[in-house]
């Protein structure tokens, strides 16, 4: 309890910490961690096939600023009921804007910086955060979505509110799942104890993707009207999408720091003691080590991460598109016989 009561007051404060919906190594089973790892490989490796030779050159930046906004914005904790914050997932509104392989591709980026750049997350656990965060959450807030294309604006944006919670809440099952498979929870306490928190959770992430959407719809409308997987991206949205994010990041040290829901429903089930302590430490909770846990540490920490997520997207969609020119030009070149 007194480790609980550390997150507690006040609502508001500099956040010493990062974001930590992400599981940690020691709260999943060996099995079950292979066993994500597998699925989310076997999914990534499918966004990867059905998207490399789709992309176009003015995607590049875009999905590089979709990247750096989610990021951002998982930095900002926003308080919900009972001492407890959550913050944006954004794989909904991923796939929303760039199609559900191309929203994977992002949230993957994402998830790994997070986890190797400022061990926020097991390296192990990977797999199951990136399944959890980002892969399920794409393809069921898309698979909403997609449904209501081409509806009124008002439709739109109400089915996207839908589907960002409902991404939450699925994301929440999953990790429940996880948890009760490795043998850390009981099924019927740790199910209705995610799903209770998360639902709080979710109405966040609606808001925040329904703001997002309002915004781009306003800016670059044809973002959301084109065809997913073919929207477009100029420079002009280039920048304006990263001062977003950065402006964001400048936010950050007000994120709450109450515990987030998979802390609160850890500790209040006895497991968070399980949670292993990182193997090496870069930026650890979002911070320069040399600059201590201040406001200015956390700034810089996330303006690094901002540049490096959004290099990591941009750089993995350009590898893609010169992998397929050289499969084409390779394809040409064999002599028919």
């Amino acid at each position: 309890m007194v480790l609980l009561s550390s997150f507690l007051p006040p609502l508001f404060r500099t956040a010493t910490s990062g974001p930590a919906l992400h599981i940690p190594d020691g709260f999943l089973s060996l099995p079950i961690a292979l066993l994500c790892w597998i699925v989310s490989v076997g999914l990534l490796g499918l966004a990867v096939r059905l998207t490399r030779g789709q992309l176009s050159e003015r995607q590049v930046p875009l999905m590089g600023v979709m990247a750096a906004f989610i990021f951002a914005a998982q930095m900002i904790n926003f308080p919900v009921a009972g001492g407890t914050s959550g913050h944006l997932l954004g794989g909904a509104l991923a796939a929303m804007t760039l199609g559900p392989w191309g929203g994977m591709l992002v949230m993957a980026s994402v998830v790994g910086v997070q986890g190797l750049l400022f061990q926020d997350g097991g390296l192990v656990a990977m797999g199951a955060n990136i399944l959890n965060m980002g892969l399920l959450t794409a393809l069921l807030g898309y698979g909403l979505y997609r449904g209501v294309v081409g509806q009124r604006r008002q439709v739109r944006m109400v089915v996207a509110g839908l589907a960002a919670w409902l991404s939450v809440m699925a994301g929440a099952l999953a990790t429940a799942l996880e948890l009760w498979l490795s043998g850390t929870a009981r099924l019927d306490v740790v199910v209705p104890a995610m799903l209770s928190i998360h639902a709080l959770i979710g109405i966040g992430e609606a808001l925040i993707t329904m703001a997002a959407l309002a915004f781009i719809a306003r800016m670059r409308p044809d973002l959301l009207e084109a065809e997913a997987g073919v929207a477009r991206g100029g420079r002009g949205w280039v920048v304006a999408g990263l001062a977003v994010a950065l402006a964001v990041v400048l936010l950050s040290p007000l994120a709450s720091a109450n515990p987030d829901g998979l802390q609160r429903v850890a500790v209040s089930l006895g497991f968070f003691h399980q949670g292993a302590p990182a193997q090496y430490t870069i930026l650890p909770h979002y911070t320069l080590p040399f600059l201590g846990a201040t406001p200015l540490s956390r700034i810089m920490a996330g303006a690094i991460g901002l540049l490096v997520v959004a290099g990591v997207a941009m750089g993995g969609v350009r590898l893609l598109r010169r992998s397929a020119r050289l499969a084409s030009k390779t394809g040409r070149q064999v002599p028919s016989r």
